[in-house]
């Protein structure tokens, strides 16, 4: 270690910039336009990432590079940060701030992997403090302070981390895979077949008839209280990408009691949505039981959630994917209700009218969705996340060195 030294992030930068004010587009009238939104878990999704116009006097100002490090500056995901893996045609906006680093001085890679560390985040919570309008400047993350050991060394670490991100990242792009095969092979067999009227053997239903709401949700209790059992508490948030440890989108550790652990457990007919627009997308969402099971404490959620309860297992897993069906396609937007904070009307939505398909088609496909969220929902993605969340630090202050 007494080849590590302590440095500023600002004394390893090449340049540091805010960035560029402009009007987002959905149509592609320029170049790629990254804002905060766009960076969830420490990674860009740039295919959901609108363009802007620019001048190119601008556009050379602002343009991103490979290794270039954008981090957020206000609003509650401050901090927030990402590097850039590829080579985009993109700027930056204003309420981010970009740093690029001096290749010659430290390894962009790695200095991605240290800002994504929980001694970063400490360390901008420390600076928002309790704020009621949460943000850091320039110059107040540049002066974040941490340990660089020699270049070989850097590139080393980064690349042992990179292995386990990129191994998780292809497990996810595998997912998708599934997932878009599902939803195809959904619609040809209960959507098309629908499109000239009720099939043979079909009825016309309201969701009503076939889901009932049950018990509302419950946050739970921060600190323990007598009889209390560990829970993790689902909230209205983005259900298709939770985290339950680490600092972003992660589901807290609450303390209920066992009467509302035991009617707030998840059975095979059942169905739990989003029900709230408290999370960034604000829209409801399905997730699948195999998700709970997936958790190393026992799930309850709150009252942002609602649950649905279908006569048996397999009508639960096609109803289930319908409505995520509907979720995906925006026909659910219908169904919000609300201003500040968008609420899902779930009266308005089990009166619904809908083509319900035989059961033998519906027992068919459950047993078709239960292989795909069997393979989506396996612990394999998890174990990985978990294994370089417990690395970052050890490898970041020195505990664990690596070969170079």
């Amino acid at each position: 270690m007494s080849e590590w030294k302590e440095v500023k992030l600002k004394t390893i930068c090449s340049d540091i910039s805010y960035g560029y004010t402009a009007s987002a587009s959905k149509e592609n009238v320029g170049p790629k336009f990254l804002r905060i939104t766009d960076i969830t878990s420490g990674k860009i999704n740039w295919d959901t990432v609108p363009y802007c116009k620019i001048s190119e006097k601008d556009y050379h100002k602002y343009k991103l590079s490979i290794g270039d490090i954008v981090i957020a500056r206000t609003g509650a995901t401050t901090g927030c940060n990402a590097i850039v893996k590829n080579n985009i045609d993109a700027v930056f906006a204003s309420y981010l701030v970009r740093f690029k680093i001096d290749k010659k001085l430290a390894d962009p890679f790695f200095i991605g992997y240290v800002l994504q560390s929980q001694n970063f985040k400490d360390y901008v919570d420390a600076i928002i403090g309790g704020s009621a309008q949460p943000g850091a400047n320039a110059r107040q993350l540049a002066d974040y302070i941490f340990p660089l050991p020699p270049l070989p060394e850097q590139k080393a670490i980064a690349e042992v981390l990179s292995s386990i991100d990129d191994k998780i990242e292809l497990l996810h792009r595998q997912n998708k895979t599934l997932e878009e095969m599902t939803m195809t092979l959904f619609r040809q067999w209960f959507i098309e077949p629908t499109k000239d009227g009720l099939p043979d053997g079909w009825e016309e239903v309201e969701i009503g008839d076939i889901l009932k709401e049950t018990i509302g949700g419950d946050w739970g209790e921060n600190e323990k209280f007598e009889g209390s059992i560990s829970v993790f508490c689902l909230r209205g948030i983005d259900l298709d990408n939770i985290k339950i440890y680490g600092h972003s989108n992660s589901v807290p550790i609450r303390y209920v009691s066992k009467d509302s652990l035991e009617k707030r457990t998840l059975t095979e007919n059942q169905i739990l949505l989003a029900g709230s627009g408290i999370g960034p997308i604000g829209k409801t969402l399905p997730i699948h039981r195999k998700m709970i099971n997936s958790f190393n404490l026992p799930v309850i959620y709150s009252n942002f959630c609602k649950r649905l309860e279908a006569k048996n297992k397999e009508i639960a897993y096609y109803m289930e994917f319908f409505i995520f069906y509907m979720y995906k396609n925006g026909e659910l937007d219908q169904f919000h209700s609300g201003t500040s904070i968008p609420n899902f009307n779930m009266k308005n939505f089990l009166k619904l009218k809908i083509y319900f398909p035989p059961i033998i088609d519906i027992i068919k496909f459950s047993n078709f969705l239960d292989m795909f969220y069997s393979k989506k929902f396996s612990p394999q993605i998890q174990t990985l996340e978990k294994l370089r969340d417990t690395l970052l630090p050890k490898l970041m202050n020195g505990e664990v060195r690596v070969k170079f």
